[in-house]
């Protein structure tokens, strides 16, 4: 669904509907076209995402909840933003006075009701013409009525741009795995890189293994679709102030390799390049947001197989920066392919490298399915990816590496296994990620498997993926400072 969105001082004479955000302190005198007694008997109270349509005249008045005053925040300004767009997605037109009647800044304010309401209507599917619901896309325009200055315009088109690079992802993440095959994935990434202006180096199967991407070879071995590697560039106009780097899992289709998955849970497996799609999200808004810093991606893409030389359990892989992997467990494949990104990424000496991935049950059974799991090296770098975090909306809580769980993936015969005991998955699986970025680089990793998908339509979030990471990381990027050293 494509929608515009413009900023106007009053409500235009012909919006279809014009929405006005109530605080609960705020209905008891309502603006203009609002009975606050009609209001209470239609059972509105102005609970935060609470939406009620009334008629006035040829157009409709919706009152949009906020909550108390007090604790109206951007993530509220989201949530309401979300409920408004779904409750007048049949109409053509809305104006809203959401960001400024929340109290917040209103170029801040103005992104948040943009993401909330583009990001609510985000459809995907292939449902025929005759089954599609009828009228859910009429909405084609919104108008943010109060402020008409420079910021809040600026605010308003980069949010748009930001939505763009969420639904990229979303995009992504939703096509079937036998669609989304490894070069079809970074066919599609080369092309956007194109148009957004970035640098694109893309590696065969021929060339990863000149790398010696041994990880990313090895999950390969039961595909019959040929594995690729990304690496994406974007260059600020002047000079470069750092360099961050961005590591995505791209694991297209997980069925678990030979340590094959049930089939109960491997549907939703075409969703395993969640992280891929958080970083390219992300790099497809950056020539809009413009931040000072020059970031770099790297995308291991492959499928986990079951072919006829599948990596059998026992077998030992080396990864590009020479350490070796012994597989234990075939379905623990999103550390291998990292491996080699966090590898290469180490070696272009970057100021800091984050790496997302839906990496492990563990994580999910820790945070449950709505928190990602934030872990690495150098306290000052994780803060800046928890402050860039809660800025985005999208929340994550920070776990241990504990040093002495090391012991529990020590391997008689390699450098380490790629499975830890049985207990505390994600924490094994992030000291194993640790491995293979160098030592005194910055570096935090996002156990994204919870929150990169959703099962159901939930404030911005829509049934499906959910482009989880992409505004994070465009926080982290826009605010990046170098850190210091432990």
């Amino acid at each position: 669904m494509d929608i515009t969105f413009t900023t106007a001082r009053r409500a235009p004479a012909n919006a279809a509907v014009v929405a006005h955000g109530l605080t609960t302190e705020g209905l008891k005198s309502p603006p203009d076209g609002l009975d606050p007694n009609a209001l209470r008997r239609l059972g509105f109270t102005a609970e935060s995402g609470q939406v009620q349509m009334v008629p006035a005249g040829e157009r409709l008045v919706a009152a949009v909840g906020l909550g108390a005053a007090d604790g109206v925040d951007l993530g509220t300004l989201r949530k309401a933003g979300a409920a408004l767009a779904r409750a007048v997605r049949r109409q053509r037109s809305v104006a809203t006075d959401l960001a400024t009647a929340s109290g917040l800044g209103a170029p801040e304010a103005s992104r948040a009701v943009v993401e909330g309401m583009a990001l609510a209507l985000y459809q995907f599917g292939y449902k025929s013409a005759a089954t599609r619901p009828k009228g859910d896309d009429a909405l084609s325009r919104v108008v943010l009525v109060g402020s008409t200055a420079a910021g809040v315009r600026s605010s308003v088109e980069e949010a748009s741009a930001i939505v763009a690079g969420v639904v990229l992802a979303r995009d992504l993440v939703n096509e079937p795995g036998g669609t989304l095959t490894p070069p079809v994935f970074a066919r599609r990434v080369a092309r956007m890189a194109r148009d957004k202006g970035l640098t694109v180096k893309v590696m065969d199967e021929a060339a990863i293994k000149r790398a010696g991407l041994g990880g990313l070879l090895g999950v390969n071995r039961g595909s019959t679709h040929p594995p690729r590697f990304v690496e994406l560039t974007y260059r600020p106009s002047g000079r470069a102030t750092a360099t961050l780097a961005l590591v995505g899992k791209g694991v297209t289709f997980d069925a678990g390799g030979l340590s094959i998955k049930p089939w109960q849970g491997m549907a939703d497996m075409k969703t395993d390049m969640g992280g891929a799609a958080a970083v390219i999200g992300a790099m497809s808004t950056l020539a809009a947001v413009a931040p000072k810093v020059r970031v770099r991606g790297y995308l291991p893409m492959t499928d986990n197989m079951l072919g006829g030389d599948a990596t059998r359990p026992g077998d030992v892989l080396t990864i590009r920066n020479g350490k070796t992997i012994e597989v234990l467990n075939t379905d623990a494949e999103g550390r291998l392919i990292l491996a080699d990104a966090l590898s290469l990424a180490s070696e272009a000496k970057p100021d800091a490298i984050v790496d997302l991935a839906t990496l492990t049950g563990a994580c999910m059974v820790a945070l449950g399915p709505d928190i990602a799991g934030l872990m690495g090296r150098n306290d000052g770098f994780l803060a800046q990816v928890e402050a860039a975090a809660q800025r985005a909306g999208e929340r994550v809580w920070r776990l241990p590496l504990p040093d002495d769980y090391r012991e529990s993936f020590r391997s008689a015969v390699a450098d380490m296994k790629n499975i830890g005991g049985n207990y505390g998955g994600a924490l094994t699986a992030g000291l194993i990620l640790g491995e293979f970025v160098a030592e005194g680089i910055p570096w935090a990793h996002l156990d994204i498997a919870g929150p990169a998908r959703a099962d159901s339509d939930s404030g911005e979030l829509t049934e499906g993926g959910t482009g989880f990471g992409v505004r994070t990381l465009v926080e982290l990027a826009r605010a990046f400072e170098k850190p210091i050293a432990d």
